[in-house]
């Protein structure tokens, strides 16, 4: 039986099937409500590759955050080289705020992957867990960077308001409950900027 540790780019072709039919099934449906069988059925494997692979359903819950984790994290990093690397301190901040918006716009219909699972993860010892935690104390870290590099004169505070406004955002347009959240948060995110400051460059 599989250890459950295989990376993603270490992944058999039938592995890489499971992960991506799990990937799929777990987000547009619910961890919960996807079992084994379906999960192997939407990947045209057995369930022997999933469990040979993988070692049972929680590590592939945990194969699957740390898929969308790399992604995530490739994206947001991605953005910002192609469209802020010469953008001052300031806009590269609220440059985030557009990589989320495109980002939710193409893969988070139903908000964040990583809220979701957390609501469906309880137990704290569930390798999925920490995997959670980490994305969440990452995105923070990459803004505090961010704020540092603007000078701002808490950035700490200033991190930790930007990430509210971060998640707040994607929590808020897989509810649907207001219009547009991302474009709101990005809004709110240069006022913060402005009482951060007030002269934090472009």
């Amino acid at each position: 039986m599989g250890t459950g540790t295989a990376e993603a780019g270490e992944l058999t072709p039938g592995a890489r099937k499971v992960l991506e039919a799990a990937s799929t099934l777990f987000y547009e449906r619910g961890i919960t409500a996807v079992g084994v069988d379906l999960i192997a059925k939407e990947a045209g494997t057995t369930k022997k590759t999933l469990y040979d692979r993988f070692g049972g359903k929680d590590a592939l819950i945990a194969a699957y955050l740390r898929e969308r984790d790399r992604r995530w994290r490739s994206w947001l990093t991605g953005w910002l080289e192609e469209h802020a690397a010469a953008a001052g301190p300031r806009a590269r901040l609220l440059a985030t705020f557009d990589a989320l918006a495109e980002w939710t716009r193409r893969h988070n219909p139903r908000g964040c992957g990583f809220v979701n699972a957390a609501a469906e993860l309880p137990d704290p010892a569930h390798p999925g867990r920490r995997i959670i935690t980490d994305q969440k104390l990452w995105l923070r870290g990459c803004l505090y960077e961010l704020a540092v590099e603007a000078g701002a004169a808490d950035p700490g505070r200033l991190a930790d308001e930007l990430t509210l406004l971060h998640e707040g955002a994607t929590v808020l347009r897989g509810l649907a409950l207001v219009d547009d959240p991302v474009a709101r948060a990005r809004a709110l995110a240069e006022q913060t900027l402005d009482r951060a400051g007030g002269t934090l460059p472009g």
